[in-house]
């Protein structure tokens, strides 16, 4: 009953968050509310077995990749703020404050890998997978990478809109989720 409740909590906190880009199935929000909700089900699925033998194996993969995902976070929301600029982007008035970037950010993070606040996201999902690895748990870390590959390629879309040629050529030398593999 407390994990249900906390899916409707967490579910009703995408919600607040996501409200502007659900009405807009065409922008990478959308899809992007979607992973949001198969991560909170991934985490709560597998949450009781969290630390059970901890230093096992198949925990330990875990724990890096949780690490990982809190490292890219940070890192991106960082450089964004530092180096991002802001822009009124009129086109697409779904995005959040800190989507708006006047400047392709090239640099930490950015300047290996195009998405790691979805990197993040991935690590996190397959962080909360590793944790207690069933064929439900299986289907969902799938799913949710699947997502985040066209939540990325949606925002891809929008960002060679806003940036034209610049970004095309940024796209040419980084690779979209981690770094000199995907």
């Amino acid at each position: 009953m407390i994990r249900i409740s906390l899916f409707i909590l967490g579910t009703l906190g995408f919600l607040r968050f996501s409200w502007r880009p659900l009405h807009n199935p065409g922008s990478h929000g959308f899809y992007r509310f979607f992973v949001f909700e198969g991560i909170l089900l991934l985490v709560l699925l597998n949450h009781p077995h969290w630390f059970n033998d901890p230093f096992s194996a198949m925990h330990l993969v875990s724990w890096f990749f949780l690490l990982v995902s809190i490292f890219f976070i940070i890192q991106s929301l960082l450089m964004l703020r530092s180096k991002g600029g802001h822009a009124r982007r009129e086109e697409m008035p779904e995005n959040l404050a800190f989507e708006n970037t006047a400047h392709v950010v090239d640099t930490g993070l950015y300047r290996y890998i195009r998405h790691p606040m979805y990197s993040s996201l991935l690590f996190l999902g397959w962080g909360a997978f590793c944790k207690n690895i069933t064929p439900l748990s299986m289907g969902l870390v799938l799913l949710v990478s699947g997502l985040l590959i066209a939540t990325a390629k949606v925002e891809e879309r929008e960002n060679i809109q806003f940036f034209g040629k610049k970004y095309e050529e940024y796209m040419q030398r980084t690779r979209m989720f981690i770094p000199w593999l995907l």
